[in-house]
């Protein structure tokens, strides 16, 4: 028989825990790819802080590392720092990057840090029941905002890669989801592009991916995604807001 299709030897055996239509695994799924696609899944070292992201290391087939909540840029970089050879990257969620680790990963950015960081928002605190974040829509109920995000007294949703585009040591940092098979398809592209970032020795790379929370958002999986399309994309539009050898 020939095989048309096999999982990527960057993901391990384990089976997938994450809730019926979280697209965690479809990101996981992506990044394993690249990291085999570019001959790098044996150097590899990726970190994981605290959240949904930080079951990363039970599936992805390379060298892991926990870190505290928010802290993984921080820990990203020292690891490149002492391992210049070996490709280094983040995994986070929102409640994560945007929140408590807002600051390291601004810096981070800032110093021009050659890393690579995978950021997922799905809009909510995950793994903790399903607080407000600070990438919450305006309207969108949380555990914590039960009659949904009020902008006066919560401000805007934080636009992370919109923020990270204005400092000069990111060199490329692109929005992208993973919401139907088109989208996935430039997702892959996306992530191999922070990748090679990375490999070219540019500096700082960020890949922000639009996902899913179907449990918190108390949505069904399918409905999960067209929700997503029709909220999530209008507020965080999908582009490239920075890429390397491009004069912005």
């Amino acid at each position: 028989m020939t095989v048309v299709y096999k999982k990527s030897e960057g993901l391990t055996d384990l089976q997938l825990h994450y809730c019926p239509g979280c697209t965690h695994g479809i990101i996981h799924k992506l990044v394993a790819e690249v990291m085999v696609e570019l001959g790098v899944l044996g150097d590899a070292i990726g970190v994981a802080p605290v959240g949904c992201s930080v079951l990363a290391y039970n599936y992805l087939n390379c060298d892991m590392h926990e870190a505290a909540h928010g802290r993984a840029p921080a820990v990203a970089t020292g690891v490149k720092r002492v391992r210049p050879e070996n490709v280094v990257f983040t995994y986070q969620g929102d409640g994560d990057l945007a929140s408590i680790g807002t600051a390291e990963v601004v810096h981070a950015a800032h110093r021009g840090e050659k890393i690579t960081t995978i950021f997922v928002n799905n809009a909510i605190y995950g793994m903790t029941g399903g607080q407000m974040a600070p990438t919450t829509l305006i309207g969108q109920k949380a555990t914590t905002a039960p009659y949904g995000r009020d902008e006066a007294h919560c401000g805007k949703p934080l636009k992370i890669s919109e923020m990270i585009a204005t400092i000069d040591g990111a060199k490329f940092v692109e929005r992208v989801s993973v919401h139907n098979p088109a989208n996935i398809r430039k997702a892959k592209k996306a992530i191999k592009k922070a990748f090679e970032c990375q490999l070219k020795g540019e500096g700082f790379a960020l890949v922000e991916v639009l996902s899913t929370c179907p449990t918190n958002w108390g949505k069904t999986p399918i409905d999960a995604l067209k929700w997503l399309e029709e909220n999530m994309i209008p507020y965080y539009p999908l582009k490239n807001f920075r890429n390397f050898g491009e004069v912005k």
